[in-house]
């Protein structure tokens, strides 16, 4: 076999075609999702920990790099860079962009790079509806649910839940921007929502009338402290880790997906560990609630909280370049890697002439 056969050709996947392979096909990727966090709580991933690149003169702006590495049949390795600008918001534009680079297994040549908010997203849906569809098995399935931040991971989970099938009697909405808030009934409207949608003016009203809560704020410092909110005991999906005051996950039953990558960067599991001095706070993992080790318990508010594994993203994002390449339509860039011959021998492919 020849280098240059040996050298996988990288590509360029851009967000449309993502979109186009993502959308209506929520089912698939939440099996996907769950595919993965069965193959990480087997020990078939490398996932180390997030590396925050942040900004003396932009404090509130970072970007993470995502290294990780898949086995299961996924196989692939990979790195996803997402950059989050706050600021960018106040200009019309989504607060995060973000791309996802995997490399080939057998060779580590770089396969292709995509457009991976929208990947970032989906799995991030994914993962909460997993949750949610799994610790609520014992208790119920929710019927009111409660959004507490209208940004597109918001919208992304409710699109997730209602494509693999949950419906609701009441959606909650409240964002500190009324123009937020107003900009999220709109798209639950447009959706086909058929629940009666409530836009609340303060978080605990949303939370006391809601039995599904959602966070999917970008809060860097808790701002719910009160654990009498939680009282009727509903179901918490944590998306952006850091709303809930420790005191509150103190008085809660608690899910993560990774308990060292969650205990990480000030969130409030981070803090709860601090405050408590102890881990006993965590009852496990949601790939021990998915084998049978841990039950939620139905007489508790349960907090999940997803720190977010790169492993996921990889997931998703071979499953588009497959189909990409499936159909045909992968956009490869010639001659992207120059020298394929080790030692640029005159007529190898890619040698200097």
């Amino acid at each position: 076999m020849t280098q240059e056969a040996l050298v996988p050709p990288f590509a360029v996947i851009p967000g449309s075609q993502v979109h186009r392979v993502l959308s209506g096909h929520e089912k698939r990727t939440l099996e996907l999702v769950e595919a993965a966090y069965r193959v990480h709580g087997e020990g078939d991933t490398v996932n180390p920990p997030s590396y925050f690149l942040r900004f003396p003169d932009r404090p509130s702006s970072r970007i993470i790099a995502l290294p990780a590495s898949i086995g299961g049949e996924t196989r692939v390795d990979g790195l996803k860079w997402i950059s989050s600008f706050p600021q960018n918001v106040e200009a019309g534009i989504p607060r995060a962009s973000a791309v996802l680079v995997l490399n080939d297994y057998a060779t580590g040549y770089p396969l292709a790079c995509l457009e991976s908010s929208i990947i970032s997203a989906a799995r991030t849906a994914a993962s909460a509806a997993l949750a949610a569809d799994w610790l609520s098995r014992d208790r119920g399935r929710p019927k009111r649910i409660g959004f507490i931040g209208t940004g597109l991971i918001a919208r992304h989970i409710h699109t997730m839940l209602r494509g693999v099938g949950w419906s609701f009697d009441e959606v909650g909405v409240h964002d500190l921007s009324a123009e937020y808030a107003g900009g999220f009934r709109s798209y639950l409207e447009s959706s086909g929502e058929t629940g009666r949608i409530t836009v609340h003016d303060h978080a605990e009203e949303l939370i006391r009338s809601s039995d599904l809560v959602v966070f999917a704020t970008v809060a860097g410092t808790p701002h719910v402290s009160d654990p009498g909110w939680f009282s009727h005991n509903p179901l918490v999906l944590n998306v952006s880790l850091r709303d809930l005051a420790p005191e509150v996950l103190l008085a809660s039953a608690n899910v993560l997906d990774d308990i060292e990558h969650c205990l990480k960067a000030e969130t409030s599991p981070h803090l709860a560990e601090k405050l408590s001095g102890g881990r006993e706070f965590i009852d496990g993992t949601l790939y021990d609630v998915m084998t049978g080790r841990v039950e939620a318990p139905a007489g508790r508010p349960v907090v999940f909280s997803p720190f977010g594994l790169g492993v996921l993203d990889l997931a998703v994002g071979k499953l588009v370049y497959d189909e990409v390449l499936r159909q045909g339509e992968l956009a490869v860039v010639d001659g992207f890697f120059h020298e394929v011959d080790r030692y640029g021998r005159p007529g190898a492919p890619g040698a200097p002439s």
